[in-house]
């Protein structure tokens, strides 16, 4: 008979193809340090934005795919590049002129502009954290700063200094000619500013462990210990491999690129490369890369104003190697699909569970979907019972689902609030009511008359035969045409849910008494 793992084993879910490779990489003998490390790197530089979430998410999903396939321990570090200069100011927080006056200062010696955290460092590894203590993910976290602070990557920086003519061999090869000139893999931090310093390098002595360089006009030799000196980003990445032994490790499509020169350093440096994953970028309403130093797209706290944490986990599941456009009006299709994958996953087959995104989003433990309403029903029911707390909802949700409560579903519960919540952000600022053609007239008149004579129990599916019937009778082609019309003259919107269910829900004379009046004209006018 088939076991789990062997299904595992086969699956075609891109986490599991990952965990192979994983897997693969200890064929013939457990890895020495006794589990398996996945990595993922996070740069400070700015608030953490969702595509930082993302790598964490996903990570955690392959991971969870290699516990299911092999016995090996796993750990998951989550390291934040939080020694780097600061660069530029990031556009989207408070008292620029200060933080302009802290440029190329450590992160972590950066003050923090909210003034709640010891460092702008501090305050944004403190956000991502509670973020990712919000989803429940397993995870060390690692400061650089700490890092080379504290000697943990003393070794790795002494080796460094003693192959440093083979890493610049790598580096200078990836550089313009002008940028050769005052390249070098050491950054030394200045001891009279604390600023990282881009100067060019004089003498690297590696029986000693140091590095010389010029500071207006001072010669200074530092050692390349102790935190008083750090790498370049590029081989910063391929040191980190090399001093943690990281097995596996996912970035951006814009890191792609650098791959050869990550695995060489790493190689270098006494280093196995990791396997890697590439995804796609997250794009902002415009179709722009979101950036941290921007501050575009979601924020993660944004997503969660609207939807639970699950939706958001889905989300990032779905075809990694895709671009992605992420922008509010993503959320309730996402939260949709989620509870739809959730309700089949009882009747799936192993193979098809392990194929599921729910299965990967909750480790195998999935929970029953309470969702007896989809989200999007719910934004068109506050649209247009005009509910402005979730108890108008729940008079409506108890007609159609008796048997539902806040207790007993409480997923449908949190889901009334956050779709009101985005119905009065979103939805009603937006909405644009029409008249109806004379053609649409005269088949919302149809409806309301078969809905006035209506003696049968408001089964939705039943009710959808009916108007997709009249739809038919009154010529619509494409059958799509006429919903569109039922949406834009009765819900102000282009886009809505199955019409059949929404009546079911909403109640058969309100949905007369609403398309009453649209035809009456009251729903332009009340816009207007």
């Amino acid at each position: 008979m088939t076991t789990l793992r062997d299904a595992a084993m086969q699956s075609k879910a891109w986490p599991f193809e990952e965990a192979r490779r994983v897997l693969k990489r200890y064929q013939k003998k457990d890895p020495e340090k006794g589990y398996v490390l996945f990595e993922t790197g996070y740069g400070p530089s700015g608030l953490p934005h969702i595509g930082t979430f993302g790598e964490v998410a996903r990570t955690t999903m392959v991971r969870r795919a290699f516990e299911m396939i092999s016995d090996i321990p796993t750990r998951l570090i989550c390291f934040s590049d939080d020694m780097d200069g600061m660069r530029k100011v990031p556009e989207n927080v408070p008292q620029q002129e200060m933080l302009h006056a802290h440029l190329q200062l450590p992160l972590t010696s950066v003050p923090d502009p909210f003034g709640t955290h010891g460092s702008f460092g501090g305050h944004n590894n403190a956000m991502l954290r509670r973020f990712l203590d919000t989803f429940g993910f397993e995870y060390e976290f690692i400061s650089a700063t700490e890092f080379y602070k504290s000697g943990r990557f003393d070794a790795t920086l002494l080796c460094a200094a003693e192959k440093y003519n083979e890493i610049m061999q790598v580096m200078l090869a990836s550089l313009r000619e002008e940028r050769q000139q005052t390249y070098s893999c050491f950054l030394p931090i200045s001891p009279t500013t604390g600023r990282v310093l881009y100067v060019p390098i004089k003498h690297v002595d590696a029986k000693n462990g140091t590095i010389t360089f010029d500071e207006d006009g001072q010669e200074l030799t530092l050692p390349v210990t102790g935190g008083q000196v750090k790498l370049q980003w590029k081989p910063d990445f391929g040191a980190r491999w090399a001093a943690l032994d990281v097995d596996f490790e996912m970035y951006g499509k814009d890191h792609s690129t650098n791959t050869p020169i990550y695995d060489g350093i790493c190689r270098i440096l006494g280093g196995r490369a990791p396997e890697h994953f590439t995804y796609e970028l997250f794009l902002d309403q415009d179709g722009q890369k979101i950036s941290k130093s921007k501050g575009n797209g979601l924020s993660i706290d944004e997503w969660l104003t609207y939807a639970a944490t699950e939706s958001l986990s889905y989300f990032m599941y779905q075809k990694p190697k895709t671009a992605k456009r992420m922008y509010f009006d993503v959320i309730p299709k996402a939260v949709d699909e989620y509870h739809q994958q959730l309700r089949a996953y009882p009747d799936q087959t192993p193979e098809q569970q392990l194929a599921n995104p729910v299965w990967h989003i909750h480790g195998g433990t999935v929970p029953a979907s309470d969702m007896v309403v989809p989200f999007q029903m719910l934004l068109n029911l506050a649209s247009v019972a005009g509910a402005t707390g979730k108890d108008g909802l729940w008079g409506f949700i108890r007609r159609y689902a008796p048997e539902a409560s806040p207790q007993t579903h409480p997923d449908l519960d949190a889901a009334a609030g956050f779709a009101l919540r985005y119905f009065n952000d979103f939805v009603a600022p937006t909405r644009t009511f029409r008249e109806p053609t004379q053609v649409e007239r005269s088949a919302m008149e149809d409806l309301a008359g078969r809905l006035a004579a209506w003696n049968q129990p408001a089964d939705a599916e039943a009710l959808q035969s009916m108007v997709f019937a009249i739809g038919k009778e009154h010529g619509f082609e494409p059958l799509r045409d006429w919903f569109s019309a039922l949406y834009q003259v009765l819900l102000g919107a282009d886009q809505g849910p199955r019409f059949g269910g929404f009546i079911a829900l909403y109640g058969i004379d309100e949905t007369r008494r609403l398309i009453e009046a649209a035809l009456a004209g009251r729903l332009v006018s009340a816009e207007a």
